[in-house]
């Protein structure tokens, strides 16, 4: 897996989740800037998953497929369904769907990173 691509995804989580706890202490619900973050923050997920899949399709790939799929599917499917629940929720707990999802998008991140490394390694 690309380490750039990587350290993009999770940078940009981080912030966002710093983006969402500053709104959560000051009870605001999620705004437009918070929804598009979770955008830019798909977009990197997605060109990384892209990049993971070529690499897989190049003869490189993890050792636990199931294990490597289930994190790549989990991965793409959060920030999504924080963006509706955020929308659903609209106080301050919105903020904290946000602020908690993009805790752990670098978590999920990693453990992909982790399983891709167990085959190359």
């Amino acid at each position: 897996m690309n380490g750039l691509l990587v350290t993009i995804a999770i940078v940009a989580s981080l912030v966002l989740a710093g983006w969402g706890l500053l709104a959560t202490v000051r009870n605001r619900p999620p705004d437009r800037g918070q929804l598009i973050g979770l955008a830019v923050v798909e977009a990197a997920l997605l060109v990384l998953t892209a990049a993971a899949l070529v690499a897989w399709a190049g003869g490189d790939g993890p050792a636990e497929v199931g294990t490597f799929v289930g994190y790549l599917v989990t991965l793409v499917c959060l920030p999504p369904l924080a963006a509706v629940l955020a929308r659903m929720e609209p106080t301050r707990w919105g903020s904290v769907i946000v602020t908690v999802v993009c805790l752990v998008i670098p978590v999920v991140v990693v453990r992909l990173q982790q399983t891709w490394q167990v085959a190359g390694g």
